[in-house]
């Protein structure tokens, strides 16, 4: 049910509010696909169900193996990773897998973990067990993700109260915080023999919290409160955030509260959240019953149990279940953990109607990206930008990513202003603000191009920063509307 809730918020804000129709269509696409491999994986019964935890858990372990090693190159051997087969690490010290972003390689890891101990434990391949784990904690360590390192606390966790899990998993798990120990002691000589740096020990002596994600969390209740019933509108927070004067706002330009239920409830108002978060707590409530229970299946409950509460944990410090590869496994583990209907329907089964659509929709989804792949990396021989653009703006599940570039490359005025309006429900920057507040000057109304180039002074960034200094010569000054303050507060829905 909270996910059938979820599943109608984007296309409700095409209708009823200002959501451009490529943001609704690919947001329903990924919410919908996750609703049916979670029912999917909820009908399954008996040994379907066992056959399809293990394929998970071996895709996870395959997963996981990979990022292991490209963790290993990009933190070791840097020299290796040629941004095509291995990405770049952006972090000295620092290890970020191919999906590029820390936290998510450390929830690669837990997950791997998880498929690590129920894999051995069904396989009896028990002595790998302590040796998978251990090559999972330190390539957390090689992320210096605080969330991993909380996460590694729930793997001890899991070892401490599940008595299903042999004796030798069970000590394999309690011992995880050992060997974080053992990783990050091993890293430390590794940094002191030499100029290498070594990410987690700068990280971790930031502190525990992030100021700009709690003070991110400030404003999105600040926001919340003005708009309780409704909220801002399903992928509508970054727009309403960004064009919202905030004095003391973070620098950083978000597109996301880092907190899931924050999120919820800022966009679709209280009580519509409030119902999605109450039933979620619900389905997880019966998935731990079930879990408890000791019946044949409570492994494979409990490792299902274990992905779901893993990724849930990263959820409420980010937004993982943003990306299609994190809420796919996740909602699939959700409906292995989540009891199944006792007597099967003798009906002929949908499902593989279901997951051919699925299927063919991935393969229409990753053609029509290579429309926005074309604006940003064109080959050799392709055709002018303007050509590039106007076709990747007919893409239906991408075009507010070739709006992007039409508001930033065509010349300030009524196409580059519309371009603008569209793509700033995907992501507010430096650069499209300048963009657009020159459009809306452009177009003759000056107090909402001057209140927008307000908002850029408040994110302080140096991009902006660079086209401020033009205020500082009073010949560019009286030339520039920028350069004087709005006269008024602008409100953030008549910019849509």
């Amino acid at each position: 049910m909270a996910m059938a809730l979820l599943l109608v918020a984007p296309m409700s804000s095409v209708v009823w509010r200002a959501l451009p129709l490529s943001l609704g269509l690919s947001a329903t696409a990924v919410i919908g696909a996750g609703l049916a491999v979670l029912l999917f994986a909820q009908s399954l019964r008996g040994e379907a169900r066992h056959v399809a935890a293990e394929a998970l858990c071996w895709g996870l372990l395959a997963a996981g193996g990979l990022s292991i090693a490209i963790s290993l190159v990009q933190v070791f051997l840097p020299e290796l990773a040629d941004g095509a087969l291995i990405a770049r690490s952006g972090i000295p010290g620092r290890a970020v897998g191919n999906l590029r972003q820390p936290n998510h390689l450390a929830s690669l890891m837990m997950w791997t973990a998880v498929a690590a101990v129920f894999i051995t434990e069904k396989h009896r391949q028990r002595p790998a067990l302590p040796l998978l784990l251990f090559a999972c904690v330190f390539t957390v360590v090689l992320s210096a993700s605080r969330t991993g390192f909380i996460g590694i606390a729930m793997l001890a966790v899991w070892g401490l109260l599940d008595r299903k899990l042999s004796r030798f998993a069970r000590l394999s798990l309690l011992a995880t915080p050992l060997m974080l120990g053992a990783s990050w002691w091993l890293m430390s000589l590794w940094s002191a023999e030499g100029t290498h740096a070594f990410g987690a020990a700068s990280r971790l002596s930031e502190g525990a919290g992030s100021p700009s994600r709690l003070a991110i969390l400030h404003d999105a209740w600040a926001l919340t409160v003005a708009n309780p019933w409704l909220g801002v509108g399903w992928g509508e927070f970054n727009f309403a955030w960004s064009l919202t004067p905030f004095p003391a706002r973070p620098i950083a330009f978000f597109d996301h509260t880092h907190n899931l239920p924050s999120q919820l409830a800022v966009e679709l108002g209280l009580p519509w959240a409030g119902a999605v978060v109450a039933l979620l707590g619900w389905a997880l409530c019966k998935a731990w019953r079930g879990a408890a229970r000791n019946e044949d299946d409570a492994p494979l409950r409990r490792a299902a149990l274990m992905i779901v509460l893993t990724i849930g944990l990263h959820s409420l410090l980010e937004y993982p279940l943003w990306y299609a590869y994190f809420l796919l496994p996740a909602c699939f583990a959700f409906g292995l953990a989540l009891p199944s209907d006792e007597v099967a329907s003798a009906r002929v089964s949908p499902w593989p109607w279901i997951g051919g659509l699925l299927v063919a929709g991935s393969v229409f989804a990753v053609w029509d990206y290579q429309r926005v792949v074309a604006i940003y990396a064109p080959s050799l021989n392709d055709v002018p930008l303007n050509q590039r653009i106007a076709a990747g703006q007919r893409s239906p599940f991408f075009s507010h990513q070739a709006d992007y570039a039409a508001a930033t490359s065509q010349p300030p005025g009524p196409l580059a202003l519309a371009a603008a309006r569209r793509t700033a429900f995907n992501l507010v920057d430096a650069r499209l603000l300048m963009h657009w507040s020159r459009s809306l000057e452009a177009s003759g109304d000056v107090e909402s191009a001057r209140y927008l180039a307000d908002r850029l002074r408040e994110f302080r960034n140096p991009t902006g920063d660079l086209w401020f200094e033009a205020c500082a010569n009073p010949a560019s000054a009286t030339s520039m509307s920028q350069c004087q303050p709005a006269s008024t507060v602008v409100d953030w829905r008549t910019l849509r």
